[in-house]
């Protein structure tokens, strides 16, 4: 079996800084690459070579495949570990690493290829028994038959990028009528996201929520899953708040959630760490969505749960090594929920917000979990995703990790910008997040940007009291001092005249 000595973590930021911490503990060499913007990143500092790959833009840095494939020739690496991100989903690229002798720490780059189409993927999987949304099962080429099966399905429907995600390329329709003025809308930017205008349609789901099960398999065709995670909370397709395990599944919704998402990697052959995700309607029927071919975002509350290092576990798995336990081996221990730290503004419809972090102070303390790749006094660049920090915190229920994020979130001291660490308070202390029901559906329904107009409570009325008396005084004073250093009548002070 071949062995990781060096290894070159493709990405930037905190991902690319988790991977490093994992891969030394393993005693692997690391080796960053950076962009101009990232010369001083806690990533770049951390592995122990760097080098630059060129201007901010990602396509004139991270995205330069070949490029970075020459470093690891010229460096002697043996590795490439993408992160997510950038071209941890690009099956040309992994399939240049693999040509050049190296080792991609992910799937196959046939397995990112097939799930990287989601008609391809609901293709793969439509053999396994695994629930689908009623819809289309090819692209649309027939706009007037797409009604038809539009009316089959019954409205609301739901347009989609087939190469698509994060909400580009999709449209909800409500009437037949917006049929085809959403589907052109949909196309183009699907074609301007993704090079690839093919879309598709399904049933729109009105209130789901979004549960995903991470999936993890060696090169032995073993698979076995770690369980789910809640991730609901969303702004623009995109999640802000995780939690593992979810608060409404059953144990025999759990175990048929698992099995699904074993088959689904199955379907293509899958090793490595991916996350199969679903949409669950209110009656908790479960349906495919699609499966992401990477390290997730929020994977650290699966291994908070589970006490599994998933960046090892990739590592091991890349380097021929059967998975060391089995399903049965596998325990869902405490509660685990993690917020994205972004530089937005919430109060402004999530707008991303760029700056110094002029103030940066983590929280500290029992069952809490920082992973970042900012410290005090960087900038936060305009060229990449917004995210500062994800902030993890555990605990025995998901009571104490909820009680523990508040404390968490009141702890972490951030100033220069604006972030969404108010808005994840809000929802930390909502009776819908308390009560576990909630769906994707939750900004809609429960928040308004003026709930995060903070009334002073006693304390802090008091101590401003206090602060106005204080300021009054000492105003007092100085007049009196000025009084007689500057006689009436005459300009400026005693000193000053003397000066003259």
């Amino acid at each position: 079996m071949p062995e990781i000595k060096k290894l070159l973590v493709a990405n930037r930021g905190e991902i690319a800084l988790r991977v490093i911490r994992s891969a030394k503990e393993l005693g692997i060499k690391t080796v960053a690459v950076y962009s101009e913007a990232d010369r001083n990143a806690l990533h770049v500092r951390q592995a122990d070579e760097a080098v630059l790959l060129g201007p901010p833009p990602s396509s004139e840095s991270y995205l330069l495949g070949n490029k970075i494939i020459s470093v690891c020739k010229e460096l002697g690496v043996d590795a490439i570990h993408p992160g997510y991100g950038f071209l941890s989903e690009n099956a040309a690229f992994a399939q240049k690493v693999t040509e050049a002798g190296l080792i991609f720490v992910g799937p196959s780059p046939e397995a990112i290829d097939i799930m990287g189409s989601k008609l391809a993927a609901k293709a793969a999987v439509a053999k396994y028994n695994i629930p689908l949304v009623p819809g289309t099962e090819t692209a649309i080429t027939d706009v007037a038959a797409a009604k038809e099966r539009a009316a089959e399905i019954g409205y609301p429907i739901l347009i989609k990028a087939s190469a698509g995600g994060g909400g580009k390329g999709m449209r909800i329709v409500e009437e037949p009528s917006d049929f085809e003025d959403q589907m052109q809308r949909a196309v183009s930017e699907a074609q301007s996201a993704f090079g690839d205008g093919a879309v598709f349609i399904e049933k729109f789901i009105t209130s789901p929520r979004h549960i995903e099960i991470q999936v993890l398999g060696d090169q032995h065709g073993n698979i076995v899953h770690l369980f789910e995670r809640e991730c609901s909370v969303q702004r623009r397709h995109q999640k802000v708040i995780e939690e593992a395990p979810s608060a409404v599944l059953t144990p025999e919704i759990r175990e048929a959630m698992g099995k699904s998402a074993v088959m689904v990697a199955k379907a293509c052959n899958y090793y490595g760490a991916g996350t199969v995700e679903f949409i669950v309607d209110e009656q908790l029927n479960y349906y495919f969505l699609e499966m992401n071919t990477r390290l997730q975002v929020e994977h650290p509350v699966t291994e908070q749960i589970t006490g599994v290092d998933l960046v090892k576990e990739q590592i091991a798995v890349a380097e021929g090594k059967p998975l060391r336990f089995k399903q049965n081996e596998l325990r869902i221990q405490g509660h685990a929920i993690e917020v994205r730290v972004y530089a937005e503004d919430p109060a402004n419809n999530f707008l991303p917000d760029i700056g110094k972090l002029q103030t940066y102070q983590r929280p500290q303390g029992p069952g809490i979990r920082v992973d970042d790749g900012f410290e005090q006094g960087m900038d936060i660049p305009i060229y990449y995703d917004p995210m500062i920090a994800k902030l993890v915190t555990y605990g025995d229920t998901r009571e104490e990790a909820r009680l523990r994020m508040i404390r968490a979130i009141e702890e972490y001291q951030i100033t220069g910008i604006e972030t969404t660490l108010p808005f994840c308070r809000l929802v930390m202390e909502h009776p819908a997040f308390i009560s576990g029901q909630f769906d994707t559906k939750f900004i809609e329904k429960h928040f308004k940007p003026e709930d995060l107009q903070t009334v002073p409570n006693e304390e802090s009325q008091q101590i401003a009291a206090v602060f106005a008396t204080f300021l009054q005084e000492k105003n007092q004073q100085q007049q009196k001092v000025n009084e007689v250093v500057s006689p009436s009548g005459k300009n400026g002070s005693a000193w000053k005249n003397r000066a003259r």
